[in-house]
C-alpha cells in the first residue's frame, strides 16, 4: 500500500509538472511578448522592463518557467495585468471557499442521491424503476452541468412569487459568517444542479458494481447463513461496490473543479474561482488566467491522486496485493 501511495503521488507531480509547462509555452508562444502578455497591453516601458526583469524575460526558458513558478506559488507575489496592481493569489484564495463550498455541497448530495438510487434499483431489478436509472445515468452523462443549472435558474427566476423562488436566491453568494442557514439557501440550486446529473450517474454505476456483487459466492453463503436480502445488499454487497465509487468520484470532482463546477458558479453569479477565471479571460488579464489553471490544476490532481489511494483503501482484493 505504501508503494503504491508513493507510485500515485510521484505521477501527480508529473502531471501537475506537465500543466505547468503548457501554461509556461503558451506564456511565451509567438505573437505577443511575455513581458506584455503578464503586464497587459496598457503596460508603460517601464513596467514591461521590471515585469521583464523579475521574470527573467530573455533568459533561457527553464529560467523563466522557474521564475513563473516561484512568482506563483513561493512569493505568490503575481500581480493581474490590467495595471491595478492587485495580487493573483490573494484573489484566487479568496475566492476558493465558494468554489469549495459548491463542490462540497453538491458531492454530499449526488453521493446521498447515487447510493439511495442505486440501492432501490438493486432491489426491485426488472421493475419499472431499474430500466429508468439506467435512462436517468445515460442522461445525467450527456447534459452539461452548466446548462442544467440555466435551465433551474431560468425556471425558479421565472415564478418570482412562488415560495421556492423568494426562499432560494437564483444568484450570489452569502458566507457562512452571515449565518450557515442563509450560505446554504444560496447554494441550494447549484448544488442542486450538479446533484441531479451525477446522482443518476452514480445510482447507474452502484447499480451495476452491486448486481455483480449479489451473484459472488459470498453474497451466496450470507443468504444461506439466514441472511436477508437488504442485509445481504448493505453488509457485503454495497461495502465491495464502493472502491470504484469513490475512484469516479475522485475523477469526476477533478473534473468538476476544471470545468463544470467553474461554469456553474457564473450562471448562478458565485464569486468562485470560476468567475474570477471568466472575468480574467473577458478582459485579458493573462496573469489571473495563470494563477487560476496552475491552482484548479494543483487541487484537480491532488484530488484524484486521494481518491485513488483511498479507492485502494477500500478495496479488499488490492489491499492484499
Amino acid at each position: 500500500m505504501a508503494t503504491f501511495v508513493v507510485r500515485r503521488f510521484a505521477a501527480a507531480l508529473l502531471l501537475l509538472f506537465a500543466v505547468s509547462v503548457v501554461v509556461f509555452l503558451v506564456l511565451v508562444a509567438p505573437g505577443a511578448h511575455p513581458a506584455t502578455r503578464i503586464a497587459g497591453p496598457g503596460a508603460t516601458p517601464r513596467t514591461l522592463t521590471r515585469v521583464g526583469q523579475l521574470f527573467g524575460i530573455g533568459r533561457p526558458l527553464p529560467v523563466q518557467y522557474a521564475l513563473l513558478m516561484e512568482h506563483l506559488f513561493v512569493t505568490r507575489d503575481l500581480t493581474s495585468s490590467l495595471g491595478t496592481g492587485r495580487e493573483v493569489v490573494p484573489e484566487i484564495l479568496h475566492a476558493a471557499p465558494v468554489t469549495l463550498s459548491l463542490l462540497a455541497g453538491a458531492v454530499v448530495a449526488w453521493m446521498l442521491v447515487g447510493v439511495a438510487g442505486g440501492l432501490l434499483a438493486t432491489r426491485i431489478r426488472g421493475r419499472v424503476v431499474d430500466p429508468l436509472v439506467v435512462l436517468s445515468g445515460v442522461a445525467g452523462a450527456a447534459v452539461p452541468a452548466y446548462w442544467l443549472g440555466a435551465v433551474v435558474r431560468t425556471a425558479v427566476a421565472t415564478h418570482r412569487h412562488s415560495p421556492v423562488s423568494s426562499l432560494f436566491p437564483v444568484s450570489g453568494y452569502s458566507s457562512p459568517s452571515h449565518g450557515v442557514g442563509s450560505w446554504a439557501l444560496h447554494l441550494v440550486l447549484p448544488w442542486l444542479s450538479l446533484a441531479i446529473l451525477y446522482g443518476a450517474v452514480y445510482a447507474r454505476v452502484l447499480r451495476r458494481g452491486l448486481v455483480g456483487s449479489l451473484d459472488e459466492p459470498y453474497a451466496t453463503t450470507a443468504r444461506a447463513k439466514g441472511l436477508g436480502e437488504w442485509r445481504v445488499l448493505l453488509r457485503h454487497a454495497l461495502r465491495c461496490s464502493v472502491a470504484p465509487l469513490v475512484a469516479r468520484l475522485g475523477l469526476d470532482v477533478a473534473s468538476l473543479a476544471g470545468g463544470a463546477a467553474l461554469l456553474v458558479e457564473v450562471v448562478f453569479g458565485l464569486p468562485g474561482v470560476g468567475s474570477l477565471l471568466y472575468e480574467s479571460v473577458r478582459r485579458g488579464d493573462t496573469a489571473t488566467m495563470i494563477g487560476c489553471v496552475m491552482y484548479v490544476a494543483a487541487f484537480a490532481v491532488v484530488v484524484h491522486a486521494l481518491a485513488d489511494v483511498a479507492a485502494r483503501a477500500l478495496d479488499p482484493g488490492a489491499r492484499r496485493v
